[in-house]
């Protein structure tokens, strides 16, 4: 794991501003954070009803395709603590496998036991999920 830059907690402090002003138990629990390879910042939210949840980093993803970025540098994800400040947390099992689509370089900001830096995509998920090759018979 390696220590957070200076952009880094720049970027963790965009998301943690978003989850202050949206969050809301039932419906936005999470904010997330991209930086474009643009080095513009987009955000994303965790979006819940009864039945769907959006995760946030779907969310910032999605907008910074649609902002035009290229390619994608660093994300993050937080969730508000028990102490009611935001918090690094970690993708979920669906966001471990749609991260690393986007791209191999891209740097993942995460919470190990406490311990806050930066990851690359594969380590997410050393193990990918693969799809299953269809024969021609």
């Amino acid at each position: 794991m390696h220590a957070l830059t200076a952009d880094d907690h720049a970027l963790v402090r965009a998301a943690s501003d978003l989850l202050v002003r949206a969050y809301d138990d039932r419906n936005h629990r999470v904010a997330a954070a991209v930086r474009g390879a643009s080095g513009e910042v987009h955000l994303g939210l965790h979006l819940a009803s009864t039945r769907v949840n959006i995760c946030a980093e779907p969310s910032a993803i999605a907008n910074a395709r649609m902002a035009g970025e290229n390619g994608l540098d660093t994300i993050v994800a937080v969730g508000m603590g028990a102490d009611g400040l935001p918090k690094v947390i970690n993708p979920c099992g669906v966001c471990r496998e749609l991260v690393p689509h986007y791209g191999e370089g891209l740097r993942v900001i995460v919470d190990d036991a406490g311990e806050i830096g930066v990851i690359a995509p594969a380590d997410l998920l050393p193990i990918p999920w693969v799809r299953a090759q269809s024969y021609d018979n």
